[in-house]
């Protein structure tokens, strides 16, 4: 028999598709509940959660992404970018943004955990999720200061990571496992 934990681990995929549906204050809540109890080193809690739900602000960053994505050689940027209507947050009804504390070394490492523990919360929640790097592209352009506002971050904090959340409208096979990825020392 294996754990329910571990059953959950193994069952939770990035999902690019999602349904329009919104998620409930309930399922918001539980999300935010696994974000903050999260671990971080020295439990400095480096981080900052800003929900959006607002999908015109949505489309501002991914253009603005896209913008900045563009600027790079073709084979510096993401193959999605070929696509002229790919979304980077995949038309999720909830992205959840986390900037974090400036001149922390563990900031991103920490950041990493609250998200991942986000990932497995919506997963035991029947949601989708996908971890987002890619909007950090809108951090570097000429709008940055504007979403960094719009977001709330906290003065003098930047994006780290954010994560799309919503019903699942695709279906994904596990991904495979590399070989040659664990040693062991005895």
């Amino acid at each position: 028999m294996i754990p329910e934990t571990l059953q959950l681990i193994a069952s939770r995929r990035s999902h690019r598709a999602y349904a329009p549906t919104p998620l409930t204050q309930q399922q918001l809540d539980a999300l935010l509940k696994a974000a903050v109890e999260s671990p971080s080193a020295v439990n400095r809690q480096p981080w900052h959660f800003t929900v959006v739900r607002n999908q015109r602000l949505l489309d501002e960053i991914n253009r603005a992404t896209r913008e900045q994505m563009m600027k790079k050689l073709p084979e510096q940027r993401s193959p999605r970018f070929a696509d002229s209507q790919y979304h980077v947050f995949y038309h999720a009804p909830t992205v959840i943004f986390l900037s974090g504390m400036p001149d922390n070394h563990y900031t991103h490492m920490d950041c990493g955990i609250a998200v991942e523990n986000i990932a497995l919360a919506a997963e035991s929640l029947g949601l989708g999720s996908v971890i987002l790097g890619m909007p950090r592209e809108a951090f570097a352009g000429d709008r940055a200061d504007e979403f960094r506002r719009a977001l709330q971050f906290p003065e003098g904090w930047d994006f780290v990571v954010a994560i799309a959340v919503g019903v699942p409208a695709d279906t994904k096979d596990a991904h495979p496992v590399g070989e040659g990825k664990i040693s062991f020392v005895d």
